[in-house]
């Protein structure tokens, strides 16, 4: 391999990976939505969180550590839904990403 081709292989590895973290940032801020007066992360940890929840009502911890009153298994399947499309969306541009490269 030549200097040029060196370079241009650097460039674009450089580029790729400033590509999966621009792709990062956009999904993990599509994960961030409003629900009961809070505003609240889709992931694991809140998926977690309202599984350990076993009453009709209860009260959580939003974003900016607002206790806010939620209804767990309603509040559950909104969150479950809301990670799933969006991880989903992320894995196609992701795939995509990839196959440009």
């Amino acid at each position: 391999m030549n200097t040029d081709e060196l370079v241009a292989h650097g460039r674009s590895r450089f580029e790729h990976a400033a590509a999966r973290r621009t792709l990062k940032e956009k999904y993990q801020a599509k994960l961030t939505f409003a629900h009961a007066g809070g505003m609240w992360s889709a992931g694991p940890e809140l998926l977690a969180t309202l599984s350990a929840c076993t009453g009709p009502e209860s009260v959580i911890l939003d974003l900016y550590e607002t206790p806010i009153k939620v209804t767990p298994n309603e509040f559950r399947d909104l969150v479950r839904n809301h990670w799933q499309e969006q991880m989903n969306a992320w894995l196609v541009e992701y795939e995509e990403l990839n196959k440009n490269r």
